[in-house]
């Protein structure tokens, strides 16, 4: 359990720096806000007021990969930047979260993870052996995942001009089932398994980033899901979506597919694992942890008829040991949950993040 002193002062001066951060939304803004990278409903109204509009309409639903053919053959590209603060925390790192997470948005989709590419911003006065250890953890997680980190690129910006290190990553994989997975192909009658406990990746770096001490103490989940998902390929379990649970949690990623695919979704909260300290430190800070990130964890909607046979493969490998279904898709609209009290919740997608920097 956490020190309670230190978590009364932790969250008042916690909390206080949240309002001035991630201010409450409002119908227009000029400006960017730290909400706007919360992967919530910010960052959806963004992408559609900017960015879409100039390159494109893109996919018909969010998806952590986009589908293109090369050569005859389908592939899956992502990308994505990593910015978390502290650059180390338990269970990971900046480096190895890069890996990870291109590694895992592109197993969402289907593909088979071929080659990275990776991007440095680096801060003038970051020590070198910093960058080497970065390195080598990223040279750890793309070896245990099996794929390749091709080509790169190093910029230099001055002192105080960021937190050391961002790094961006790219992701290329060729997809191996024979329908790719996505938000449009989730159906009424679908189960919903979640691979493993949620919301240790927010809390652990929170910890690291205010000296916070848990007993037993806290980790990330930062995993690769390339095991369970390949082998859940290569047996002809193709699930109709997957989507890793990153910024806004599982609460964030149901709300998001289910607006896209146009269904409801019905959990099970006292179905969902959630470790005791993670539980404490989120009622102790007011966080719901439906909505802290992770970064080792998946919601898969799979048919009910292949919901055994699922099980059966996840629970072979450690990251997804204790995948458990926890949830059904329904007709309707929305994600209601169901809470240990036996009353009914209605959620609601995030304006922002309730923790910063957790990617």
């Amino acid at each position: 359990m956490a020190h309670a002193p230190l978590f009364k002062l932790l969250r008042l001066r916690y909390l206080g720096a949240m309002s001035l951060s991630c201010p409450m939304p409002t119908p227009r803004y000029d400006a960017i806000t730290l909400a706007h990278g919360g992967g919530g409903t910010l960052t959806a109204a963004l992408i559609h007021a900017i960015f879409l509009p100039a390159f494109g309409a893109g996919p018909s639903a969010p998806h952590d990969a986009t589908l293109f053919s090369l050569g005859g053959r389908r592939a899956a590209f992502t990308t994505d930047s990593y910015v978390v603060q502290p650059l180390f925390f338990p269970g990971g790192d900046i480096g190895s979260l890069a890996v990870n997470g291109t590694v895992n948005d592109l197993l969402m989709a289907g593909a088979k993870p071929v080659a990275l590419t990776a991007g440095f911003i680096l801060e003038e006065g970051l020590p070198l052996d910093t960058l080497r250890r970065v390195v080598d953890s990223m040279r750890a997680a793309a070896g245990i995942a099996g794929v390749a980190i091709l080509a790169g690129d190093t910029k230099v910006i001055g002192r105080a001009s960021g937190d050391g290190l961002y790094i961006n990553t790219s992701g290329v994989g060729e997809i191996v089932v024979a329908e790719p997975l996505a938000p449009e192909r989730i159906r009424p009658g679908d189960a919903i398994i979640l691979t493993g406990d949620i919301g240790r990746h927010g809390i652990a770096v929170m910890a690291q980033r205010h000296g916070l001490s848990f007993d037993p103490p806290v980790a990330s989940d930062c995993a690769s899901l390339h095991g369970p998902m390949l082998e859940l390929f290569s047996t002809g379990l193709s699930p109709h979506c997957a989507r890793d649970l990153t910024r806004g949690g599982l609460g964030g990623a149901l709300c998001e597919l289910a607006a896209a695919a146009g269904v409801a979704i019905q959990i099970d909260e006292a179905a969902i694992a959630v470790a005791k300290p993670v539980r404490g430190a989120c009622e102790l800070l007011g966080f719901d942890p439906l909505f802290v990130a992770n970064e080792g964890c998946a919601a898969i909607f799979t048919p009910l008829e292949h919901v055994d046979a699922t099980l059966a493969v996840l629970r072979r490998h450690p990251a997804t040991a204790h995948a458990a279904v926890v949830g059904t898709v329904t007709a309707g609209r929305g994600v209601s949950a169901r809470t240990g009290l036996g009353t009914v919740r209605r959620l609601m997608p995030p304006s922002g993040e309730q923790l910063p920097r957790i990617c």
